[in-house]
């Protein structure tokens, strides 16, 4: 899936017992692999020696093939491209590391016996009034982005296992009682939270600011101070309802 996938096409437009020039494509990605949201990056060179105006483009395409009863049925589609610029006879272009975004799309599957989903990215040159010059350069496409040796930015894998520390730390034996409310909040805090809204209009004038900023002032408070010792030991417990018997 590291590996570059590369390729090289050369194609010569004939009319009769004229012949023009030819036009050439060389084509080059970085790696094989990737994953949803990341972008392709092409490097490619296109040489037009003929006669016509041509057109280089890239696109990735994306292969379904059902497998039944000794049958099997293939349906193609188109998931992404981009278009270069319009190439006069005698002009050459060079992408160097064109950008072509990968779409959310489901990933390859290429071990199943009844279904297989295959990638491919094609770049190619559009050719008026001819069959157009083209590269296949395969593609997978996976869940858990590959990053090369040494990148800065870990894969999904790595960052799970770094988040997932904390489940080898020891969870005390009894766990503290949460703070009291006056540990936390003061007694002007408190009032603040407890005055009565004014008037509609005050609070109509209120709403057009984010309706967060007047949340995250109660958000944070914690739970009152409960003790395990009941507050009415006097209370019979005969008052209780019982449970209709069945």
């Amino acid at each position: 899936l590291q590996s570059p996938q590369a390729g090289t096409k050369e194609k010569t437009l004939c009319c009769w017992f004229c012949t023009s020039g030819p036009i050439s494509l060389s084509a080059k990605i970085e790696r094989k692999g990737y994953t949803p949201g990341e972008s392709i990056q092409i490097f490619a060179e296109i040489e037009n020696c003929s006669s016509r105006v041509v057109v280089p483009k890239a696109a990735i395409y994306q292969t379904q093939a059902f497998y039944a009863k000794g049958k099997m049925k293939e349906v193609k589609q188109l998931v992404a491209s981009l278009r270069g610029e319009s190439l006069s006879s005698g002009e050459t272009e060079t992408w160097n590391g064109k950008q072509l975004k990968i779409p959310p799309v489901s990933p390859s599957i290429l071990d199943c016996s009844i279904i297989r989903v295959e990638y491919s990215l094609m770049v190619y040159v559009d050719i008026p009034g001819a069959m157009d010059l083209f590269l296949n350069l395969p593609l997978v496409i996976g869940t858990i982005p590959l990053h090369p040796f040494g990148s800065r930015t870990s894969s999904v894998s790595s960052q799970c296992s770094m988040n997932m520390n904390w489940l080898g730390l020891t969870l005390p034996e009894r766990p503290e009682a949460p703070p009291s409310y006056a540990e936390v909040v003061t007694e002007e805090q408190r009032q603040s939270s407890l005055a009565p809204i004014g008037a509609c209009d005050d609070f109509e004038r209120a709403l057009p600011g984010p309706l967060f900023a007047y949340i995250q002032e109660f958000r944070f408070l914690p739970p009152p101070l409960y003790s395990e010792i009941d507050p009415n030991p006097d209370q019979p417990t005969d008052d209780r309802p019982s449970c209709p018997s069945r």
